[in-house]
């Protein structure tokens, strides 16, 4: 057929675009698709190209462009009346694909131009106002993330991930690094950056900045928190190390050293993620750090960025008058009520000092502490990935009790496929490809590793956690709305967290790898989970209309439901062993005395990482 015969110049393109029509295009759509099951014959593409031809000047009216969609429609009509059935299906799947790309391309196009534009789109007064560096980095993570959906995940657990029945946590960087880590940091500063057995309070300065490369570089290798255990008891230990006398700490350098850490970005221009744990070291020095660092933290109550920090509670060093540690617990609490970016961790008795058993805890309440491949405790470990189930969910489409049970076996064992499928696709990674986290051994189990050696060991060390949000949605949508206190709600909360423990509890006992259950979800990421599913279930009452999934309770001193809610809190920490956090209100006027009785009563209910709010500030310095 010559270009005089074809009856049209011009098609309409998918963006509405009118330009020239190439024959030729069509006939090596034909032929690529001929190619991908065996077939040669460009000049039978040819005759096929001039019967799509021929078939579209039969039903052309004047005047009329074809669309780019109406002409592939008949080519896969014209190879199925022709017999050539296997290049049909051919063709129909690499137009498929065509299609997935360029819908990829421009989903991802518009998360592009809405990072590009954000410090537009807000309210005025409220912009947002990332750098350069940050916002590359964002949209790096947002092209990751498309790349993992689209080509390296199973597609039913891409799937659920994009309908919001579940959420993987860390997705851009799901095959290149794992989420956390507890750093040991002392012996890393006796190895590799001087001798910390040596060091003098002229050189304390120059050792917080070392701390401060260790922390960015680390930070670095890794796609979420990096926590900082026993801070107090680390510094102490520099404090004393001239061998002679203890050395005091200039509360200057460690006030400068915070100031930095709040200021520190990593690569990328992203914000350094850390947090700091102290209050449970007993000597001079360290109870001296602890002192300055909630001073501070009292002073500045008002900044939000740079580290979180955890105040460590035991029973025998701070939680009672007579404790060692009793006045900088009553300091914490000043510096909490302030509103200082201050969580309470309380943890297991009996000991009296930190020791490398110790569960590692990170500033949403997870924690790291049983080891199936190894010794217990934080140090050295942290979270490899997660995943988050969306409750609410699973019960606005089962709407049955018994129902939503057999669909919750199922979304469990999807979302263990998940955390596993991560685990083998990170055993790629070599030492090399975490040149500080692998490289420099902070991580356990890598202390042997060669360059180019697999991280798999030092992975078996890690933590996997299963997540779940919007435990109280759930119960009211299979309660049909009754009380959150109601008998039979309460007998509901309890059988879905028995039921999630044993069930993950099994699968970690199938594959002997550290698999556990964890309540402590920012709830921030679960505003998406709301936002979808107010889209496919329309407003529902309690539980699509608000702003984000709750597991638990606002824990209110004054409620006179307190008593049953602390309850239902308990068995949340309970059945979590990979942590969990909870929220309390402390109401105007209370007494010290008063908070501190509260604080007890949640250790009774066994309320073990927790943020307090409100209530005045009476404690004495």
């Amino acid at each position: 057929m010559t270009d005089k015969e074809i009856p049209f110049e011009e098609i309409c393109k998918r963006d509405g675009r009118i330009v020239p029509f190439e024959i030729s295009k069509i006939t090596q759509a034909i032929f690529a698709a001929a190619r991908a099951v065996g077939g040669e014959d460009y000049s039978l593409a040819e005759q096929i190209t001039d019967e799509v031809i021929n078939f579209l000047a039969t039903r052309k009216l004047p005047g009329v462009i074809p669309a780019v969609e109406e002409i592939q429609d008949v080519v896969e009509k014209v190879l199925i009346e022709r017999g050539h059935a296997r290049t049909a299906k051919a063709y129909i799947l690499h137009r498929a694909g065509r299609t997935r790309i360029r819908e990829a391309r421009s989903e991802l196009m518009d998360v592009v131009k809405d990072i590009l534009l954000e410090d537009r789109n807000g309210k005025e007064g409220e912009k947002v106002r990332h750098s350069p560096a940050e916002k590359m980095h964002h949209i790096a993570l947002a092209a990751s993330q498309k790349y993992y959906l689209d080509n390296l995940l199973p597609p039913e657990i891409a799937e659920a991930h994009i309908q919001g029945s579940v959420h993987i946590h860390q997705l851009g960087y799901y095959s290149k690094t794992l989420d956390s880590l507890q750093l040991d940091l002392y012996p890393l500063l006796r190895r590799g950056y001087g001798n910390a057995e040596r060091i003098a309070s002229r050189d304390l300065l120059e050792t917080m900045r070392r701390m401060v490369l260790i922390l960015q570089r680390s930070h670095n290798d890794l796609a979420g928190e990096l926590a900082l255990p026993a801070f107090d008891k680390v510094m102490g230990k520099l404090l004393r190390s001239d061998g002679r006398k203890p050395v005091g700490m200039p509360a200057d350098t460690l006030k400068v050293f915070i100031d930095c850490l709040r200021t520190l970005h990593a690569c990328g221009g992203s914000a350094l993620n850390c947090s700091i744990a102290f209050g449970l070291d007993t000597s001079e020095e360290g109870m001296a750090v602890a002192r300055i660092m909630l001073l501070e933290l009292a002073e500045k109550a008002a900044s939000k960025s740079g580290p979180r920090f955890i105040f460590m509670l035991k029973k025998g060093i701070n939680m009672a008058d007579t404790d060692p540690g009793y006045p900088l617990y009553r300091l914490a609490l000043r510096a909490s009520l302030r509103g200082a970016n201050l969580a309470f961790c309380l943890t297991d008795p009996p000991g009296d000092h930190i020791s490398d058993e110790e569960p590692g805890y990170f500033s949403t309440g997870l924690r790291i502490g049983e080891n199936r491949r190894g010794a217990a405790g934080g140090t050295g470990r942290g979270n490899i990935a997660s995943l988050t189930i969306n409750l609410p969910r699973l019960a606005l489409v089962s709407r049955d009790e018994e129902l939503f049970f057999v669909e919750l076996d199922r979304l469990l064992r999807l979302a263990v496929r998940q955390l596993l499928h991560r685990f083998e696709v990170l055993t790629d990674l070599q030492c090399h490809d975490l040149p500080f986290v692998m490289g420099a051994h902070l991580y356990r189990g890598s202390e042997n590793l060669a360059v180019a050696d697999s991280i798999k060991e030092p992975l078996e060390q890690g933590l996997m956690t299963l997540c779940f949000c919007g435990m109280r949605e759930a119960i009211s949508i299979l309660g049909k709305g009754q009380d959150d206190l109601k008998e039979d709600s309460k007998r509901l909360h309890l059988r879905i967290l028995e039921h999630m423990a044993r069930r993950v509890d099994s699968f970690a006992a199938e594959y002997e790898l550290n698999i556990a259950l964890c309540g402590a979800v920012d709830e921030n990421k679960t505003r998406r989970f709301v936002k979808q599913d107010r889209q496919d279930f329309g407003v529902v009452k309690g539980v699509t209309d608000r702003e984000f999934y709750s597991n638990g309770f606002l824990l209110f001193l004054e409620d006179e439901g307190l008593t049953d809610k602390m309850e239902r809190e308990g068995e949340l920490h309970r059945y979590c062993t990979a942590g969990c956090t909870s929220k309390a209100v402390l109401f105007s006027g209370l007494e010290p005395e008063g908070m501190l009785d509260f604080i007890d009563r949640l250790s009774a209910a066994g309320i073990k990482f927790f943020h307090l709010s409100g209530g005045t500030d009476q404690f004495a310095s």
